[in-house]
């Protein structure tokens, strides 16, 4: 989710980069910049490992929290970035996972209202001026867009 966020708002939190050569293997990555343990970094310019990892010095984990989201060995030419990700952000990205927890199936969904037999009955979030056409339904961006604009940054490109 952090990454996800990270891409909505235009902000890593980028401290010190380190631009060169990189060999990646299951559970490390080498070289590093200066990282403290539980510090993100970002990769940038990898072909299979591109996105923010937590650095521990035993086994480099990615914040998407599956089994799957480990490193996969490569050597690649970019840029390893240690990032300040502040506090507020992380518990903001556990409320945002909360939310799409709860409300993400929902969104996706292709039916934008439901009734049955009178009982039970449901009407998606649309955004203003698109009512009825269920193709803009609320989603963690609209919802949260007020509490993270102090940290979004102007993208030029």
């Amino acid at each position: 989710m952090l990454q996800e966020i990270c891409e909505y708002i235009h902000n890593y939190f980028i401290r010190d980069c380190l631009k060169g050569t990189f060999e990646v293997t299951e559970d490390m990555v080498s070289p590093l910049p200066p990282l403290s343990e539980g510090q993100r970094f970002l990769i940038i310019g990898s072909a299979m490992n591109d996105g923010i990892y937590t650095y521990n010095p035993v086994k480099i984990m990615n914040d998407d929290d599956t089994a799957e989201a480990g490193l996969f060995a490569e050597t690649f030419a970019g840029t390893i970035c240690a990032l300040a990700v502040p506090p507020a952000v992380f518990a903001l990205a556990g409320e945002i996972k909360a939310w799409v927890d709860k409300y993400g199936e929902n969104v996706n969904s292709p039916y934008t209202s439901e009734s049955v037999l009178g009982v039970y009955s449901y009407t998606k979030g649309t955004k203003a001026g698109t009512a009825g056409n269920g193709t803009n339904t609320v989603n963690w961006q609209d919802v949260y867009a007020s509490r993270l604009n102090r940290w979004r940054k102007v993208n030029f490109t």
